[in-house]
């Protein structure tokens, strides 16, 4: 591994790293690109394939971020060292912090899902906006589900935008991609609650119950879940709402009931623990477990 410093912006592994802003690129070499401190911490601490690292020694302050860069270097993964201009010529952002990654995609098949009781699932069809995917991605993190199935025709969940939107998720979430007849006929193949949305569901989403394992369907903010996936549901709920407005935000939607399945699930669990005296709600066997990764780490 060469540690000399790339300066000019025409280099051609400079160049190929551009290249992965075209979802066609990034589709044929299966690839993607991520920057940031704590997404490029993500990708190595959660194991992701590390392609290249990409390092501009002038940006780069943080102690966190150089002691990654080192060990990752003293590992032999193959690293780029280059120019502050020349990071800034790969960086979408305003400001890059000088660490970025070219990162290999993970994707999964339907016949790869081992379903056991705790299994949460959400499945998206036709999401058309990256931004709500990657924050789709993060919320799914943050109530501990297994992963995303994305339904026919997607955006790309390795877009640079939703990459940025998932904050690190997107190393954690599993990936699948399926059609909606791949999908039924996966779905009556297992032992689930298929949950879905729409606003003629007959019951309110609060009324619902739900145990088990789960498969949760979210359509497109425009059409909606198809017919074909709506004959599999059971419960189908809705959202209500008071104003004019006569849609949520798909990831405002797909966050709400998210969270209404893991309160519930909460709630179970607190109800089938046992009573360990009068302050045992604040004991440790009821305190939410720690995060992955819990050591502290750059914010940024």
């Amino acid at each position: 591994m060469s540690t000399d410093l790339i300066s000019s912006k025409n280099n051609s592994r400079i160049k190929q790293v551009r290249k992965l802003r075209s979802r066609a690129e990034r589709d044929q070499l299966e690839l993607f690109y991520v920057e940031g401190i704590r997404q490029v911490g993500e990708a190595i601490q959660l194991g992701s394939e590390i392609d290249q690292l990409i390092v501009a020694p002038e940006l780069l302050t943080s102690e966190f971020a150089l002691d990654l860069v080192e060990r990752e270097v003293a590992g032999g993964c193959d690293s780029l060292f280059v120019s502050a201009d020349v990071f800034r010529s790969i960086s979408e952002r305003e400001h890059p912090r000088g660490l970025g990654a070219v990162v290999r995609q993970r994707w999964q098949t339907l016949e790869q899902i081992r379903i056991t009781n705790h299994s949460l699932w959400i499945g998206l069809d036709t999401v058309a906006d990256p931004g709500n995917l990657g924050t789709i991605l993060r919320t799914s993190d943050a109530v501990g589900a297994d992963g995303v199935i994305l339904i026919g025709k997607t955006t790309d969940p390795y877009d640079p935008n939703a990459v940025r939107a998932s904050m690190g998720s997107i190393f954690s979430q599993r990936l699948v991609r399926a059609t909606n007849e791949t999908l039924i006929e996966w779905a009556r193949q297992q032992t689930l609650q298929v949950v879905g949305t729409s606003p003629d569901g007959p019951l309110d989403y609060q009324s619902g119950v739900y145990r088990g394992p789960i498969l949760l369907l979210m359509g497109s903010e425009r059409h909606g879940l198809p017919q074909e996936l709506i004959e599999i549901c059971d419960p189908l709920v809705h959202l209500p709402m008071a104003g004019r407005s006569d849609s949520l935000n798909l990831s405002v939607a797909t966050g709400v009931m998210l969270y209404e399945i893991f309160n519930q699930r909460r709630r179970s669990t607190s109800e089938a623990a046992p009573v360990r005296g009068r302050n045992s709600h604040q004991s440790a066997e009821h305190r939410p477990p720690p995060r992955r990764n819990s050591r502290r780490r750059d914010p940024n």
